[in-house]
């Protein structure tokens, strides 16, 4: 900031300068009273690019700087001190420009931090300690108060309430905390009062690991960018030999004068600066990347940006990325009781077990209301099940495997899970070593966005959706059915699923994979785009992908690919705006109608052109 404000002070002395110095020559102020505001200007405005020119052809390189300090030092040598000092000043103005411009993108990712309280109310004993984050350790207990934002990550340990996450995870709609729920630094506490066990210092809070990445992101070069910087490389030094070529040339072979030809030496090198074609990428990549992170997506570099614009086949891991990766209770079916008989044995069996099915089936029978009954001597049966003794009698809960192996008769049950299986649920069979009670069924459940953000990414160009699972062919079909994707691998093991992203890139498509950041590790690095759900809870998922979708939000990889197109277009049109703008100014240079001054004009209004095109992708809405 304190750079570009010194920046700023520069170019309006400068400017003031020039201004005094243009207007006093029409009031009688002497020819050598103007040229000295000229010179002190350019002194002020030209220190800096003389300096950072001096540095270039120290170390054998041409760059801008080179090119915009000899036609400044040029135009002084032949009394245009007007010219000269005009030269220096817009290309300090376009400096100017530029270096708000980025900053401007990187405020809009800095200024998240300052979401995250400097102080917290931390819990000592009995009392209340106002503390700075700095000072606070993992494991201390803070309390945030209803509308206050939460000052470090951790994990709740007392209260209810709800929190706006849009900082983080870029969601609208507050989510709803309870005990043992993780919070971020710099969300909101919308409602009730909040206990919360630290988990992470302030240095290493999701807040600050995006803005970590952020900032790395932006230093990252695309492919067309590094492009641009090498074809400017080549580009400077052919323009300075071309431009001594002409001040030298003609008036050796009597072919006008040597003043003229040096004038129009002087006016190639400034029109040939490729201030604009330079700036034409990054403002744009660090624009559409700070446009992605306000929006709850991380895309670690210019070059996964545009990757996202080609990718034209996307792979789903199923669990947890299509679907919740939360079994639900889905159907019961009581065979020699009731219902809720059946609910309360099950209940009191699976409240042993800590399998997300058994889990489920809890939590279905705490939400009706039923009660577990009196068990005792709790065992598992690994791969098979959990028993426990009630009211005397051994009781079973498992698969049919379990039951199969006790004699017992399963007709009814295995008749009912090939229905269950055949609509993707996984069965739990109730009974004991003599018969069968019941069955409840279980299915993971769809995300309700899964289907919408399929067709969505359909209608950005994208010619294939894939789904990977290590589920049967029966839960497969029909979760692909109901998530609308047009292909589905079965039945693989985590390395299989490489092989699936290996088949998508031999058919020819340039192909992203889409999972948790943690079992699909592999098949997100195999793939040209790896891209996980849910950064904000894995630290995995923000090392392991190229994009991170910081909620379990899949409508937002449709807005990162649109984003990626649009900053595609953006690029190649200021591309080519930059070079059409320099050749219309070299043709107008041989027949003199294009004067020093208004050469710089051309480039830094160029520039600006260039930089306000790209900036439109900051503020580009979903």
């Amino acid at each position: 900031i304190q750079k570009n404000k010194n920046e700023q002070r520069v170019v309006i002395l400068s400017g003031v300068l020039i201004a005094l110095g243009f207007t006093g020559s029409f009031y009688g102020l002497p020819a050598m009273m103007s040229a000295a505001l000229y010179l002190i200007a350019m002194a002020v405005s030209g220190y800096k690019p003389v300096k950072s020119a001096y540095y270039a052809i120290k170390s054998r390189s041409l760059d801008m700087n080179v090119l915009m300090s000899a036609a400044a030092i040029g135009a002084a040598f032949i009394g245009e001190w007007l010219e000269g000092a005009t030269v220096v000043w817009l290309f300090a103005l376009g400096n100017y420009l530029q270096t708000k411009s980025i900053e401007r993108t990187r405020n809009s990712i800095h200024h998240l931090m300052e979401l995250a309280p400097a102080e917290a109310w931390v819990q000592v004993g009995s009392e209340l300690m106002k503390k700075p984050v700095e000072d606070i350790t993992i494991g201390d207990i803070i309390v945030v108060k209803p509308g206050d934002k939460i000052p470090l990550d951790g994990e709740i340990t007392r209260g209810e309430s709800s929190v706006n996450q849009a900082p983080i995870t870029g969601e609208s709609i507050p989510v709803d905390k309870q005990i043992g729920d993780a919070v971020y630094a710099g969300t909101i506490n919308e409602h009730g009062s909040l206990e919360i066990k630290v988990t992470k210092l302030v240095e290493d809070t999701a807040i600050s690991k995006i803005i970590h990445l952020v900032d790395e992101a932006q230093e990252q070069k695309a492919p067309t960018e590094a492009f641009i910087d090498k074809f400017a490389s080549i580009y400077t030094p052919v323009v300075f030999i071309l431009a001594l070529a002409i001040m030298v040339f003609p008036p050796l072979i009597g072919f006008g004068t040597w003043g003229g030809w040096f004038y129009k030496g002087l006016e190639l090198l400034v029109v040939a600066c490729p201030c604009a074609l330079v700036i034409s990428t990054p403002v744009a990549i660090v624009s559409a990347i700070g446009n992605a992170a306000r929006n709850g997506v991380l895309i670690k570099g210019g070059t996964f940006l545009e990757t996202a614009g080609a990718i034209s086949a996307v792979a789903f891991d199923k669990t947890g990325t299509l679907t919740e990766g939360k079994p639900n209770v889905s159907d019961i079916k009581a065979l020699n009781l009731s219902e809720a008989e059946l609910l309360s044995i099950a209940f009191t069996l699976e409240d042993y077990s800590a399998h997300p099915i058994a889990k489920s089936i809890v939590d279905y029978a705490n939400e009706k209301g039923i009660q577990p009954k009196k068990g005792e001597l709790f065992k598992n049966i690994v791969g098979k099940g959990v028993q426990a003794d009630i009211q005397g009698e051994t009781f079973y809960a498992g698969n049919l495997k379990l039951f199969e192996q006790m004699n017992v008769d399963v007709k009814d049950a295995k008749k009912y899970s090939q229905e269950q299986q055949n609509k993707g649920r996984t069965t739990v069979i109730m009974g004991t070593q003599n018969q069968i009670l019941g069955m409840i069924a279980v299915s993971d459940t769809i995300r309700k966005t899964s289907a919408s953000a399929l067709q969505a990414l359909k209608q950005n160009g994208v010619k294939q959706t894939v789904m990977l699972t290590g589920d049967n062919e029966g839960t497969a079909k029909v979760i692909a059915s109901e998530a609308n994707v047009d292909r589905y691998f079965a039945e693989l093991m985590p390395e299989e699923k490489v092989e699936a992203i290996k088949t998508l890139q031999k058919e020819g498509h340039k192909a992203a994979m889409v999972g948790d950041g943690i079992n699909d590790a592999p098949a997100l690095a195999a793939a040209d785009l790896g891209i996980a759900m849910g950064g904000a809870g894995t630290d995995t998922a923000m090392e392991t992908a190229d994009i991170i979708l910081m909620a379990d939000h899949l409508d937002k990889l449709s807005h990162t690919m649109k984003l990626s197109k649009k900053a595609l277009a953006i690029i190649k049109q200021n591309i080519w705006f930059s070079i059409m703008i320099k050749v219309i100014a070299l043709v107008f240079i041989f027949p003199g109608w294009l004067t020093l001054w208004l050469a710089v004009l051309s480039d830094t209004g160029a520039a600006l052109i260039v930089i306000l095109n790209a900036l439109r992708l900051l503020n580009d809405k979903e």
